[in-house]
């Protein structure tokens, strides 16, 4: 197997002056600012600095159960699973993190298990909410151009029809398409900022209708990728480079939340934003810093089923939740 040459991460050149100092809590269902919090402050922080349970070096990754677990994977390659107190439950760690360490992960909504994306291994795991890797579910694992093959990989997302949606960047940007037992069916992609390009697609989702959300991350915008039929074809693009609100700095993560409304994480621009689907924005929080409430580098978003944001804030070694209610 020859590795491919390791492309530049786009986040190196990336400078705080990106940030804009917008600080606001929302509603889940209409993100517009909760006049009776304290705007910008967190209800819980998760995690520090350091090697023990409970504790993070550079975590990355966050999906959250139906059942209200989190999950967290940081830079030590370790699977980290919280209770809504911020108490740690249990924990594990991929077969190998010598090459590098998962840069995405989704809870299937088909089973409840946890699938990963095992970014520098060429491949994406499967695991029972418990830890079990189930080996025969495992996707790649050789890094190629041919279809089965893979780049680094960034993350996996199921349909609500069943379909498995796939990313990659480095030698290739790419998107596929398997079938719902995990065969191969398609793929596009290539580098570019055109529409159905792409520069790092980081974090995948696929709405109630079926489209497919792509952060594309070091182009600083959304694109929503219609791929129901053979040929995918491109909806909307959304947002561009800057620090305004709707413009995005490296949009590392991203959430689709009630019926209309978009949450993204800026690695770049140490913030998150609520939008509506058609890009307008709404509202935003975060300033660049260490303090409770800022935020350094964040990459992964979700929510619980109370409706509240989670933040990996990767700079910081934690968890931030912001009460959206």
């Amino acid at each position: 197997m020859q590795s491919p040459v390791r492309p530049q991460i786009c986040s190196r050149s990336i400078s705080r002056r990106h940030a804009l100092a917008l600080a606001a809590s929302a509603f889940f269902s209409g993100c517009v600012a909760n006049r009776t919090s304290n705007l910008g402050s967190p209800d819980l922080v998760i995690g520090q600095r350091g090697l023990a349970d409970g504790r993070f070096q550079k975590p990355r990754v966050l999906a959250i159960s139906p059942s209200d677990e989190v999950f967290v994977i940081d830079k030590t390659a370790r699977i980290q699973v919280f209770n809504l107190d911020g108490e740690f439950l249990r924990g594990w760690k991929t077969p190998d993190g010598t090459n590098g360490k998962p840069t995405g992960a989704s809870i299937d909504p088909a089973t409840g298990n946890l699938l990963v994306a095992d970014t520098h291994y060429f491949r994406f795991l499967t695991y029972t909410p418990d830890g079990e890797l189930l080996s025969d579910k495992t996707i790649g694992g050789v890094n190629g151009s041919e279809p089965g093959q893979f780049g680094w990989v960034t993350d996996i997302v199921r349909a609500p029809n069943g379909t498995l949606y796939l990313a990659e960047y480095g030698e290739f940007d790419r998107i596929y398409k398997y079938s719902s037992d995990g065969q191969y069916i398609d793929r596009f992609g290539e580098h570019g900022d055109g529409p159905l390009q792409f520069s790092r697609p980081q974090t995948l989702a696929v709405d109630d209708d079926g489209l497919l959300w792509i952060s594309d991350a070091c182009n600083h915008r959304i694109q929503v990728v219609d791929w129901r039929d053979k040929e995918p074809k491109s909806v909307a693009i959304l947002g561009r480079e800057g620090t305004e609100p709707g413009q995005l700095m490296y949009p590392y993560g991203m959430k689709l939340i009630s019926k209309d409304r978009i949450l993204v994480s800026e690695f770049g621009g140490h913030r998150v934003q609520c939008w509506h689907r058609d890009g307008t924005p709404i509202s935003s929080w975060g300033t660049p810093g260490s303090a409770t409430g800022q935020l350094n580098q964040p990459w992964a978003v979700d929510i619980d089923s109370r409706g509240r944001v989670y933040v990996v804030d990767s700079g910081n070694n934690r968890v931030q939740r912001f009460s959206l209610t």
